[in-house]
């Protein structure tokens, strides 16, 4: 019994881990739903993948395509150039998010102070540290715009604290995306047959 539930102890910590420090924010599903959509297109061109570029644009585009366009699939829209209701857009940007304050911090100090014999907490000035100042972020945006109008009807963004900066790290990447954007997409309505 306490083999189970160290194992499935360590199963949710790695999990945790895979996914953590992602945010995922949805815009409401009301105007998409009541476009009772069936196809879609992209809204902008595929970029060249003959291209060497460092930019890690060039290595999410395709695998944002991709992954995508299965979810989308999977819940019965067909890419349809020609008959497309909807387009489907995405942006890459990073970003920069104010760090979190600590309660024990000062107006003259970001840190928390300690005085002897006084709630020292070491895990509260680590926390401190850690979590103060500016963090960068990568985002992807993903939006949707009904295509006679022009205008947006569904958008969800994905918001992750860039841990390293100078590590650029694409092992993962793909992995990462695709469980990502699955997580991102699920509460899509399936399309509307006609």
């Amino acid at each position: 019994m306490r083999i189970v539930h160290i194992l499935a102890c360590s199963l949710l910590s790695a999990l945790l881990t895979a996914c953590s420090g992602v945010e995922i924010e949805h815009s409401g599903l009301e105007k998409f739903s009541a476009g009772h959509y069936q196809y879609y297109k992209w809204r902008t061109e595929a970029l060249p993948t003959s291209t060497r570029s460092t930019d890690p644009l060039y290595a999410i585009d395709p695998i944002v395509r991709r992954d995508v366009d299965a979810e989308l699939q999977s819940k019965g829209y067909v890419l349809d150039d020609e008959r497309a209701q909807f387009t489907v857009g995405y942006m890459f940007a990073t970003g920069m998010l104010q760090g979190e304050r600590s309660d024990l911090a000062s107006n003259i100090s970001p840190y928390p102070v300690s005085t002897a014999n006084r709630r020292f907490d070491q895990a509260t000035v680590d926390n401190a540290i850690a979590l103060g100042g500016v963090k960068e972020t990568d985002n992807i945006v993903v939006r949707f715009n009904d295509r006679a109008s022009n205008a947006e009807v569904w958008q969800v963004t994905l918001m992750k604290i860039v841990e390293d900066v100078n590590s650029t790290d694409m092992s993962n990447l793909e992995q990462n995306l695709q469980e990502l954007l699955a997580r991102a997409l699920r509460p899509l309505p399936p399309a509307t047959p006609h």
